[in-house]
């Protein structure tokens, strides 16, 4: 699939610890520069970024080169809205993961479409794996990969609905010992990319196949977006269930869009889009470089596995 590549000089990133890297966010500024950059252009000596365009010798070397950091695209086969496509989130993680791979090299593992997706069973072409598979599939994959020398793995998950999912599978790595470290990665806009966002959109409200998502799909496979489906259905919220505000219920969400739709999208435009992905795209690639000189983390977590084998040894600090 032919992919639209869009790097607009200009876009203010939301770094994640950014200051630390003044540099960095120069050489992001460079790159910026140019409009549009070929895939087989970013990376140096034209190593793929992707798992699975490598081949075996160029494995080894990308581990070498990525210094042992995996890169997992996350989302799941949902409705988003009645005009983009099912694979949305994925689509959105995978670009997001081959922009900032592009900036600093890490490997990015094939598209990862099982998540949780309960909330839209009732939709066409939902695609919601049981809870047991849903871990058991995510833990041995990072399993493999550490498997293959990459010992830190960036979850970079775009669906909403995982990331109770996200937040609740790094918490079980210390169930037991292993020899890997996995980090869940949360882009978040800044206020200037926020400023940015706010003066290109047409609509007040979203979080759905909005406008704003829908302009990145116009900017990554405008091919597959429906702008003259867009207003067959409604994105209001419905508000069907009213509770205190300190309650949280499974069903929420159907019961405010039962439409898989939450927004309005006629005002997308790839300007947009672009905003929010660049900018995405550059935190995570500070994300990256700061998970490939962390030391702290494993050598933390192997203290931590150590200490709980005999817990009434363990010293005060």
């Amino acid at each position: 699939m032919k992919r639209r590549d869009f790097f607009k000089k200009g876009i203010s990133a939301g770094i994640i610890a950014g200051a630390a890297y003044p540099a960095l966010a120069a050489s992001w500024e460079a790159t910026a520069d140019n409009e549009a950059i070929p895939n087989e252009l970013l990376s140096s000596d034209n190593l793929p970024v992707f798992w699975d365009q490598l081949t075996a010798p160029d494995f080894r070397r990308a581990v070498e080169r990525a210094q042992g950091v995996c890169v997992i695209p996350i989302g799941v086969i949902e409705k988003h809205g009645p005009h983009l496509p099912l694979g949305t989130d994925v689509m959105r993680a995978r670009e997001m993961c081959r922009r900032a791979a592009g900036l600093e090299y890490a490997v990015v593992f094939p598209d990862f479409y099982v998540g949780q997706i309960f909330e839209a069973m009732q939709q066409p072409g939902t695609i919601a794996y049981s809870t047991e598979i849903l871990l058991k599939f995510l833990h041995e994959t990072c399993r493999e990969i550490s498997r293959n020398g990459l010992k830190k793995i960036i979850l970079v998950n775009t669906h909403g609905g995982n990331s109770s999912l996200m937040t609740f599978f790094t918490q079980i790595q210390l169930e037991s010992p292993r020899d890997y470290a996995v980090f869940a990665f949360q882009a978040r806009d800044d206020a200037e990319t926020q400023r940015q966002i706010t003066a290109l959109r047409r609509s007040t409200t979203g979080g759905h196949a909005d406008e704003v998502e829908t302009g990145e799909m116009l900017v990554i496979a405008p091919q597959y977006v429906r702008m003259d489906q867009v207003a067959t259905e409604s994105g209001r919220n419905l508000n069907r269930l009213v509770l205190s505000p300190n309650v949280s219920t499974g069903i929420s969400w159907y019961a405010q869009y039962p439409n898989h739709y939450a927004g309005q999208a006629d005002g997308a435009t790839a300007a947009l889009g672009e905003v929010r992905l660049s900018a995405r795209s550059r935190q995570l690639a500070e994300t990256i470089k700061i998970i490939k000189e962390d030391t702290a983390t494993l050598q933390l977590q192997n203290e931590f596995f150590q200490h709980s084998l005999s817990p009434l040894e363990t010293g005060v600090w």
